[in-house]
């Protein structure tokens, strides 16, 4: 265990929780990882900041905590106040607050290797003694699958209610097979599913803007329309994006003009409509 793992052990937990001033609780599940379901979080939560809302992003993916580098803040670092942890901001507003197990590691390259009890307990105090403060959305980005992490954050979450889920898919029937189960999980643990948004759906030309089929196209469409869910919509592969991702730019701020921007600014929008609903 790290130092800065250990502090955090030591902390006592708040019988009250720190989520009395969140809003809203979505959760971010995929069925199989290599979806993009990081990617759509983050860019969520900055759709969401740049429609004036403040958001939070809870990273319980312990195995793979990528959003602190997809933000540009993986150096940061979280520290103690009086109602619980401070999580780290991504910008100086303090608009978008981000907690992840990235800002426990000393070293960025370290593996966790833990069993279930070990990974439940620290997403019991994620939840329980960030000091979130006043948030209108707190997106919770999961690993993929239906396993322990996301058996922990319901447990966690018991005492707030949890708005909904959106569920991450590509186009791939191999994509979409899985997600089938992660709706079968939601539909079991009485999770309201918000939606299915199709990743990767095409490449967007970084010299023509022209958006061509890579993969197979409309699987995350015809899952809606099968299992009754909402279709929130799709986002291409966009090189731009992908650039963005890898140096921890704000996309939507550097390129409104793109056709990507416009599907995530949608399905952002679609997001909020259903938690006003």
């Amino acid at each position: 265990m790290t130092e800065r793992l250990a502090k955090w052990t030591l902390l006592k937990l708040s019988d009250e929780g720190n989520l009395r001033g969140v809003q809203h609780v979505v959760l971010v599940l995929s069925g199989k990882g290599g979806v993009g379901k990081s990617t759509i979080t983050t860019e969520l939560a900055l759709a969401l900041q740049h429609a004036g809302k403040k958001v939070g992003i809870l990273d319980v993916d312990l195995c793979g905590p990528s959003i602190p580098r997809m933000l540009g803040v993986s150096k940061q670092e979280v520290h103690q106040c009086d109602s619980g942890w401070v999580p780290v901001y991504a910008d100086p507003q303090q608009h978008l607050a981000l907690m992840s197990i990235g800002f426990l590691l000393d070293d960025p390259d370290e593996a966790v290797v833990w069993r279930g009890p070990k990974k439940t307990a620290l997403i019991g105090q994620f939840v329980r003694d960030v000091a979130w403060g006043e948030l209108d959305v707190l997106l919770v980005d999961t690993p993929p699958g239906t396993s322990d992490e996301h058996l922990a954050v319901l447990e966690s979450l018991r005492k707030h209610r949890v708005d909904g889920a959106v569920l991450v898919t590509t186009p791939q029937a191999v994509s979409t097979g899985d997600v089938r189960r992660e709706i079968t999980f939601c539909r079991k643990t009485g999770v309201k599913i918000l939606g299915i948004v199709e990743n990767m759906s095409g490449f967007v030309c970084p010299h023509c803007s022209e958006c061509s089929s890579v993969f197979s196209e409309g699987g995350g469409e015809e899952l809606a329309a099968l299992t009754g869910s909402v279709f929130l919509g799709s986002v291409p592969l966009d090189p731009l994006l992908t650039a963005s991702i890898e140096e921890g730019q704000d996309f939507l701020q550097a390129f409104p003009e793109s056709a990507t921007y416009s599907s995530l600014r949608a399905i952002a929008q679609s997001v909020l409509n259903s938690l006003q609903d």
